[in-house]
């Protein structure tokens, strides 16, 4: 008789460390929401634009896409645990610099760049540090314990920060980001290193191309809502870095030589389709982060927490049906329900245009908003183990680099575009409706149109009243009738590209169901950070 006994996997690792990577994480995710719903007071207190803060939101994204695969492979030649302290160094900078500062360029260098660098070093570090400082179920534990803490962080964020903003300031809510960060430093003793045995050569060309093709894109983007020059060529030059690199790593490929991503990858149709859909969530989600604070704090005049409260209904919603539908998917196929996914964020946002110009409460958006968050857990709790799940065990945390690169690009890009078509649309509506006015004179109404070509904004009506001080009575009233009519249409513009890209998602939903089911891989549940 064959007397067999299983033997039980071995668990280890420090719970302790669990809940400070579970710590940076929350930090890591709930740093945007803060910077979303505090737009109206960042204006306020330092005598800034609504396009410069939301431009330093775009950019911080961006960064930490265009950086994070080769943060990645930095993390593998410096030492994980160093990359990961590194990592926080940076981020604690940026929240540091957010509590003191006194202009949009210190936040631009600081929160926006070196905030950036940091997250693009902390990301991947921690998957490795979690991957090599855990075993068995208890990796499978820390893994969670990490996902949990990015979740709750992207549920409460904005009412969180709406509350600290309000009733204390801004700043309290980032400097609390640096007690946090503070508490994590002085734990990394915890942190055992986790030593990279791969191949240490550097694929350099890759890594510029990279960098300068995502961060040339998004800046042209940048520079286009900011009404500066050369947008087309940056533009351009991000688009012919693109397309060099796809040719650089197929030659690196066929040479055999080390290159910044392996190719191979994009060979599996799971892959090819996880990426792109990802990168279509992302960009709908960056539409959204944009286009919908502003209008809460732009055109209601919110403050930090009642726009925190109005925007509660699409992060609980994305919380609570990505938790319930992790649990009961079940053998329901995933294909299928990303294809939900994108068509229940279709319908939220569809139904977010024509409430725009109507809404007198951010209570309007709930049911909406309810939709597109329901349709967003939905692809949360599918699109990353769809994605890695084709990809073999020794691959999977260079195929999850790749993932967070797509989804942090498609954020950035998301961020940018949206925020870009909204202002270009104001200067548009705004000119065309005062050139029809027939209250303002035809030299009041060039004035107007060459104001906008240099300096587009959305702006409240107190704030645009303040600025008309002094203007007679009747054109006061008319500009500020104007601008009533024309930041609405201006954002229902701006949300075109949330709805372009969750109908995109849609059509590859459609292509995800006429593939088998992808088999799920042990790898692909761990990388929950991706």
């Amino acid at each position: 008789m064959d007397m067999t006994t299983a033997v039980p996997e071995e668990s280890s690792g420090d719970q302790r460390l669990a809940i400070l990577l579970a710590m940076a994480m929350f930090v890591l995710v709930v740093d945007t929401s803060l910077m979303n719903v505090s737009i109206s007071a960042v204006v306020r207190d330092l005598d800034t634009t609504a396009s410069g803060v939301q431009s330093a939101i775009a950019l911080e994204a961006l960064v930490s896409a265009a950086f994070i695969l080769i943060g990645s492979k930095i993390a593998d030649l410096i030492c994980r645990k160093r990359a990961y302290t590194l990592g926080l160094l940076g981020y604690a900078a940026g929240a540091l610099s957010m509590t003191l500062s006194q202009s949009l360029t210190s936040i631009i260098i600081f929160w926006a760049i070196i905030g950036g660098l940091g997250a693009s070093l902390l990301l991947p570090s921690m998957q490795a540090l979690i991957h090599g400082n855990f075993h068995g179920p208890m990796q499978r534990r820390a893994y969670a314990l990490v996902g949990a803490a990015a979740a709750i962080a992207a549920a409460v964020g904005p009412l969180l920060g709406g509350f600290i903003t309000t009733y204390l300031s801004w700043r309290v809510a980032f400097f609390g980001e640096v007690v946090i960060i503070a508490i994590v430093l002085v734990g990394s003793r915890r942190v055992h290193e986790v030593p990279y045995t791969g191949d240490r050569r550097v694929d350099v060309v890759g890594a510029v191309l990279s960098a300068v093709g995502m961060g040339g894109v998004v800046l042209g983007i940048l520079v286009w809502e900011s009404g500066g020059a050369a947008v087309g060529i940056l533009i351009a030059v991000g688009v012919v870095a693109l397309g060099s690199l796809a040719w650089w790593l197929s030659k690196r490929k066929r040479e055999g030589k080390p290159a910044l991503i392996d190719v191979a990858l994009f060979k599996s149709k799971y892959f090819r389709l996880g990426i792109s859909s990802q990168t279509l969530q992302q960009i709908a989600l960056g539409g959204l982060m944009i286009a919908l604070p502003i209008y809460l704090q732009m055109v209601l005049e919110y403050n930090a927490m009642e726009a925190g409260l109005s925007l509660a209904p699409l992060s609980l919603s994305m919380f609570a049906v990505a938790l319930l539908a992790g649990k009961r998917a079940g053998k329901r196929s995933p294909g299928k329900i990303i294809r939900a996914g994108f068509f229940l964020l279709a319908v939220g946002v569809g139904a977010l245009i024509p409430v725009v110009p109507r809404a007198h409460s951010g209570w309007w958006m709930a049911i909406p908003l309810l939709i597109a968050g329901a349709g967003l857990g939905l692809l949360v709790s599918q699109l990353n183990n769809y994605t890695l799940s084709p990809i073999e065990e020794e691959r999977v945390s260079e195929a999850a680099g790749v993932n967070s690169a797509g989804g942090s690009f498609g954020l950035s890009f998301g961020l940018a575009f949206a925020g870009a078509i909204m202002l270009a649309s104001l200067s548009l509506i705004f000119t065309h409706l005062a050139n029809d006015s027939a209250v303002l004179s035809p030299t009041e109404q060039q004035q107007v149109a060459d104001g906008l070509e240099k300096n587009a904004e959305v702006m409240t009506n107190t704030h645009l009243d303040q600025l008309l001080e002094g203007q007679p009575a009747d054109v006061k009233a008319e500009i500020l009738d104007i601008n009533t009519d024309a930041r609405p249409r201006a954002l229902q513009i701006a949300l075109l590209i949330p709805l372009l890209a969750a109908l995109l998602g849609l059509v590859n939903g459609f292509r995800m169901t006429r593939l088998p089911d992808p088999e799920p891989s042990a790898g692909g549940d761990e990388m929950l950070l991706a």
